[in-house]
């Protein structure tokens, strides 16, 4: 069983999914997605407030359409990243069919979380970019999605 294998089974005992590896709210891609927002956010060692509010109003905007699903998805997402060793199992789990522009505006959503509590930590700087890589995106363009970031922010 590989190690995608594994956190799919995971997933569907500890987060409710359905058989067919899709959450009962959202995909397996959407929760990968929100996963790696929780994983930069809590990046500097801390969810400040600022951080937590920002997550939540982002995850509402793009991946549910109440504030408490967007909790309950959050909730879901930060265990589900704090069993997963690395960020880049989480990229592999959204799977190759994020378009690029889906990727940008992952970075983008990054980036404004990263920003959340009013400094980019040089570590929160390096994560983002980290992300940007595994996502496929070259320097310049994560460098871009800094000043792309979502207007929920």
């Amino acid at each position: 069983m590989t190690l995608i294998d594994r956190l799919r089974s995971f997933a569907a005992q500890a987060f409710g999914m359905t058989s067919d590896g899709k959450a009962d709210t959202g995909t397996d891609e959407a929760l990968a997605a929100i996963a790696l927002l929780v994983h930069v956010a809590r990046a500097d060692g801390t969810l400040a407030p600022a951080e937590a509010e920002r997550l939540s109003r982002l995850v509402q905007g793009r991946y549910a359409e109440t504030r408490n699903q967007a909790d309950a998805l959050i909730a879901r997402a930060a265990a589900f990243d704090a069993e997963t060793r690395d960020m880049a199992d989480l990229v592999e789990m959204m799977g190759h069919g994020a378009d690029h522009e889906e990727r940008l505006r992952l970075v983008a959503m990054a980036w404004s979380l990263a920003t959340a509590d009013g400094a980019v930590h040089e570590f929160e700087e390096a994560l983002v970019y980290r992300l940007g890589t595994l996502l496929g995106l070259t320097e310049d363009e994560v460098g871009r999605a800094r000043t792309d970031m979502p207007a929920t922010a």
